[in-house]
């Protein structure tokens, strides 16, 4: 019994009226609204778009003012002149390969005419001896033939 004279000192009657299951209910009652409100919060839209939007026009103002300070003529010129030595490195090495070839023929033949100078005059020096064997032998056939005659 100290309990209820504990309530009736705190509050008398409207304590009397307020009981576990009316605790509950409020609880609840309260707890659903919380739980509509979460609901709304995470599924509607932000409603506020001025921040936003000034965010957003700072962000464009400076993208603008990178771009205008950015040296395009000075990157223009840069690429020029790496495609210019590009292009000079390639003709080099076309010019190189080109005269190596040339380079080489040439030392082939060098070296061919070399060996077949030796095979040449081999060559020559024994067309000339049968050249000279069957001048002789014209030259004998005729006077044969002149002799035979008289």
């Amino acid at each position: 019994m100290r309990m209820t004279e504990r309530l009736q000192q705190w509050g008398g009657r409207a304590m009397s009226r307020f009981s576990f299951r009316n605790a509950t209910i409020v609880v609840c009652f309260l707890n659903l609204i919380t739980a509509l409100f979460l609901i709304h919060c995470f599924l509607s839209p932000p409603t506020s778009n001025g921040p936003d939007s000034v965010l957003l026009k700072y962000v464009k103002e400076s993208e603008e003012l990178r771009r205008a300070m950015e040296p395009v003529e000075l990157i223009k010129r840069v690429r020029e002149i790496e495609r210019e030595g590009h292009e000079e490195v390639e003709t080099v090495q076309e010019k190189d390969a080109k005269q190596s070839a040339a380079l080489d023929l040439i030392s082939r033949l060098n070296n061919h005419r070399s060996y077949s100078d030796a095979d040449n005059q081999k060559a020559l020096e024994e067309w000339r001896k049968r050249k000279m064997e069957r001048a002789r032998q014209r030259g004998l056939g005729k006077n044969g033939t002149t002799n035979s005659q008289e």
